[in-house]
């Protein structure tokens, strides 16, 4: 269990994906650039299990107040299967850059995944899908239709692979800056929201006229 100060100061949980994200990944400069971030650690990084992995981050986000989930490919798919998580309460926004399909990574890596079917339940939480036209792990078509599904906003980053160091994406500046363009969208959105429930309410004068 994390101390109470940790539990206050850790604000972004980073999810890696199949082999975890080693010396070099985004996600590992990640973690250097932000004292406030921290890792969800598996004990198994070679053959993933969906139940072992989603129980490990279950119990990252009991020891966090609200964080932030910054995601890469299969960590992208165990972010979308909190869907039905009471502890998605605790997630203020996703970051899930190249999520998988499940079946290409059958085609890879026969046998090494234990994730079940593809999850396409509308995410509780807000959230940002970031693309590429040419990730061997998932047709931009199908990135197309699980950001539908999620209801998760969409960048396209052109042709980048699969986002990750195989595709030259190292230290990544342009992540922080896409977590950040999530966290104003939803603050943002968030004062619309607010601004339009209080032009609905009726005045004080028109309550007693």
């Amino acid at each position: 269990m994390a101390e109470e100060g940790c539990r206050v100061s850790i604000d972004t949980l980073v999810l890696p994906g199949l082999n975890g994200s080693g010396e070099g990944h985004w996600q590992w400069h990640w973690l250097r650039d932000h004292a406030n971030a921290r890792g969800v650690e598996q004990d198994n990084w070679i053959c993933p299990d969906l139940d072992d992995w989603r129980a490990r981050l279950q119990a990252s986000l009991t020891e966090v107040r609200s964080v932030w989930l910054v995601a890469h490919s299969l960590g992208c798919i165990l972010a979308a299967n909190l869907a039905d998580s009471p502890l998605a309460s605790r997630i203020k926004g996703a970051l899930l850059v190249a999520p998988c399909d499940l079946s290409v990574v059958e085609e890879l890596h026969p046998c090494a995944v234990n994730f079940g079917a593809m999850p396409l339940k509308r995410l509780p939480f807000p959230s940002l899908v970031v693309g590429s036209l040419n990730d061997p792990y998932m047709d931009f078509n199908m990135t197309q239709r699980v950001a539908q599904a999620w209801g998760s906003e969409l960048i396209d980053l052109g042709h980048a692979g699969h986002i990750n160091i195989r595709s030259r994406f190292g230290r990544w500046p342009q992540g922080y800056d896409l977590l950040r363009l999530l966290q104003t969208n939803i603050k943002k959105t968030t004062i619309a929201a607010a601004t339009e429930r209080r032009s609905l309410r009726p005045s004080t004068q028109a309550a007693y006229s």
